[in-house]
């Protein structure tokens, strides 16, 4: 099992790193500063020390092992006077030269033969600081090369010398990290808890945060329940058409189970009483199949995204689907449309659309009537639907796409809910119903207008 993440972790983590590239920047410059003030003092004092031996020399420039003897005693000198104070001396190449001639010469360490140097001659590489005096008058010439060792930085002791102060400070900067996510962090424990909190049923929108960060996560947590709770009144809208609409088949089944059962010895009650029970059940059937019909077009964009269909071979199999129906209606059945016509559709909703559109026209047309159905590609696609039959009155073309709502005085079976159906599926579909006059003024077209290709 994957193991969950910590956002409280995350955030006081990014806490210390951030720590840590600060600390580690302040370190380098520290060592850097410490190279460049350990250059500069072995520097300085390389050349106090020339200058002072240059100084001694010059009463016994005339004697060779004086000069070498008094050379000796001062760095001697300078040896005792650091280890005094646990200080360890750096390692010091020191020469004295005399009229151009080479009269002392230390034994410091420094690689290779010396040279008597120019006044333009390099340092020694970087950890060498070499420093000349001269005395023109006496024709003194005093060199010393001191080696400034900055190696103790990368040892252990140097390395504990920088991390001891992070050590320290580290609970003290720890502990206010610690508390500033974790208050930082409580706005959003608060919405958590006010969600968490809350019943089953309660699908009222949080209050707005004041926060701007938590804004976002508030208002797509109140879409969600917005849509929770259009669903929930969807479903039960759908309860209640459902309770509605099969109440009278159901009562119909009832009534005529009830015959059936007490009229076994009346052959012609008993015919009525199947006839009536066989409509019932086929009027049940048909509510229960348009009810789940409206469903499915009302949360058909909910099922996925829409793509590419071709609707001329849609068409011809919807109509190939109908034709059964036409043919015991005695109705003939047309299309005109083009070779094809590609949408980017919701292929079951419009199928829905169209069996139903296609079955009212042929339900209502008269016997031996014709229904045509036409589809124009372009400038943007128009589907037309027109019968033969009874028509809808101006007034009343608006009503019809309610639920359940049918025409006074209108004979034919039906449940009210063909136009809903259709009308949710073109909505769903980006497209538009609108109900027209016929052709000649007899009849009913309908049009299905479609977004342009």
């Amino acid at each position: 099992m994957r193991t969950q993440r910590s956002l409280f972790r995350r955030l006081l983590g990014g806490f210390l790193l951030v720590m840590l590239a600060i600390w580690l920047g302040v370190v380098g410059l520290a060592v850097y500063e410490a190279k460049v003030l350990h250059a500069r003092h072995t520097t300085a004092e390389n050349r106090g020390w020339a200058r002072q031996i240059l100084l001694n020399l010059r009463s016994v420039a005339h004697d060779p092992a004086e000069v070498a003897r008094v050379a000796t005693q001062i760095e001697k000198l300078r040896y005792d006077m650091l280890r005094e104070v646990d200080y360890w001396p750096r390692p010091v190449v020191l020469q004295v030269w005399l009229h151009g001639q080479r009269m002392y010469h230390s034994e410091g360490g420094l690689p290779g033969s010396l040279a008597l140097p120019g006044p333009d001659s390099p340092r020694l590489g970087v950890e060498w600081s070499a420093d000349t005096e001269r005395d023109a008058a006496a024709g003194l010439v005093v060199r010393r090369d001191a080696m400034h060792d900055t190696s103790w930085l990368l040892t252990g002791s140097g390395a504990a010398y920088y991390l001891a102060p992070l050590l320290y400070s580290l609970p003290f900067l720890l502990l206010p990290a610690w508390l500033i996510v974790r208050r930082g962090l409580q706005p959003l424990q608060a919405m958590v808890t006010a969600i968490e909190q809350r019943s089953g049923s309660d699908l009222q929108p949080l209050p707005p945060s004041g926060y701007r960060e938590l804004a976002p996560l508030a208002t797509s947590v109140n879409r969600l329940m917005q849509r929770l709770t259009e669903r929930v009144e969807r479903d039960k809208e759908f309860l209640t058409d459902a309770a509605h609409e099969l109440k009278t088949p159901l009562s119909v089944i009832q009534a005529n189970a009830h015959l059936l059962l007490n009229h076994r010895d009346n052959l012609a009650r008993m015919q009525d009483a199947d006839h009536g029970l066989r409509q019932g059940v086929a009027r049940a059937t048909h509510t229960v199949h348009q009810l789940l019909a409206l469903e499915r077009a009302r949360h058909d964009a909910e099922a996925g995204a829409a793509q590419a269909v071709d609707l001329v071979p849609l068409l011809r199999e919807r109509l190939a689907h109908a034709a059964p129906l036409a043919m015991q209606r005695n109705v003939e059945l047309e299309l005109d449309s083009p070779g094809a016509c590609r949408l980017s559709l919701h292929r079951e909703s419009i199928a829905a659309l169209l069996d139903n559109l296609v079955g009212n026209a042929i339900k209502y047309s008269p016997d031996g009537g014709r229904v045509r159905v036409s589809l124009s590609a372009e400038p943007a696609p128009v589907l037309a639907i027109r019968d033969e039959g009874p028509g809808i009155a101006p007034e009343l073309r608006a009503k019809v796409f309610e639920r359940f709502y049918r025409i006074p005085g209108q004979t034919q079976a039906g449940s009210g809910l063909g136009l809903a159906i259709a009308q949710h599926a073109a909505l769903r579909n980006g497209a538009s119903v609108a109900l027209l006059d016929g052709e000649g003024g007899r009849g009913l077209q309908v049009q299905v207008r479609f977004a342009q290709i």
